[in-house]
C-alpha cells in the first residue's frame, strides 16, 4: 500500500495523519508537495504529522535529498513536528538533521504528548 494521507487545517496548525509505506522517491516528494502546497494556501506556520503508521522504506540519498526539498520553505514554515513509528526514528532522525542543517525548524519524535508540546512553543 503507498502512502495514504488526510490534512486538517486548525487554525494556523496543519494536520497530517499518513500510513502506508514511501515506495519511491517520487511518491514520498509528491506527499511533501502536497503538505507544502496545504500550508501555504492554508497559511499554515505549524505542520503536525503523525507517521506512525507509515513505513519508511526510501533509500539514505532520497531521504537526504527530500530534506533539502523541504528545506526549501524554511522561510514559510515555523516548526514542522514529524512523530513517527520507533523503527523509523533513525531515517526520521536523519532526515531532521538535513533539513535543520538548512535552516528548517523540525523535529522527529515519536511520542505525540512531546510533538504537540514542541508545535506549540
Amino acid at each position: 500500500m503507498a502512502i495514504e494521507h488526510d490534512i486538517q487545517v486548525d487554525g494556523t496548525l496543519l494536520r497530517v495523519t499518513a500510513s502506508g509505506f514511501d515506495e519511491n522517491y517520487n511518491q514520498v516528494l509528491a506527499y511533501l508537495q502536497e503538505i507544502v502546497g496545504a500550508a501555504l494556501k492554508n497559511k499554515s506556520s505549524r505542520i503536525l504529522c503523525d507517521e506512525r503508521s507509515l513505513d519508511y522504506r526510501i533509500s539514505t540519498l532520497d531521504t537526504y535529498e527530500l530534506g533539502e526539498f523541504a528545506s526549501k520553505y524554511a522561510s514559510y514554515i515555523m516548526r514542522i513536528a514529524v512523530v513517527c513509528h520507533p523503527s523509523s526514528l533513525e531515517d526520521g532522525k536523519f532526515y531532521e538533521t538535513v533539513s535543520v542543517n538548512r535552516g528548517l525548524r523540525i523535529r522527529v519524535m515519536t511520542d505525540m504528548e512531546e510533538a504537540i508540546a514542541w508545535i506549540g512553543e
